[in-house]
């Protein structure tokens, strides 16, 4: 299992963490081949969204999301996305992140991307190539709030010990 992505999932809230601990599993039972998944982003603050959503308004880069800070559930630990780590030459090392959609590295006849959106799904997470504003790479479960009720109780001090939304 990937470090990187072990540590990504514990910043999310805590009532996701051992369903995505889950899902990382089954993930990593699923590919065989010289792919791996690791969880990109996971928690990320208001500040780090802001500094997302002015790329391509008023920072150089393209759009890359619809969402300030407060209005992703990233702010709150509910979302995470991922990428697609390759083993080009063989040595265990993964050097090549990728965002495939359509290769199958494994020769399972499924496309690794796709299968990591099958077992996110099955747990009931949304996946953003869904959207009309397509998101391949994003998850997220909302445990029954959106992103409006989540602010306001995070801005009613609603939170736990590690800032995390208190949620029912």
């Amino acid at each position: 299992m990937d470090k990187i992505t072990l540590e990504r999932i514990n910043l999310l809230h805590p009532k996701l963490r051992e369903e995505a601990l889950d899902i990382y599993t089954e993930i990593c039972e699923a590919l065989t081949g010289r792919a791996i998944c690791r969880f990109s982003h996971t928690l990320r603050t208001f500040a780090e969204q802001d500094a997302l959503y002015s790329q391509g308004r008023t920072k150089a880069g393209k759009i890359i999301t619809k969402a300030r800070g407060g209005q992703s559930y990233h702010n709150y630990g509910l979302a995470c996305d991922i990428v697609l780590l390759i083993d080009k030459d063989g040595n265990g090392s993964y050097e090549t992140a990728l965002w495939d959609e359509k290769t199958d590295f494994d020769g399972d006849k499924k496309a690794d991307w796709q299968e990591i959106v099958n077992i996110f799904k099955q747990y009931g997470w949304e996946w953003g190539g869904d959207w009309t504003f397509k998101d391949a790479p994003h998850f997220q479960k909302n445990l029954g709030k959106s992103v409006r009720e989540l602010l306001a109780l995070y801005n009613a001090k609603k939170v736990d010990s590690h800032n995390y939304v208190l949620i029912s």
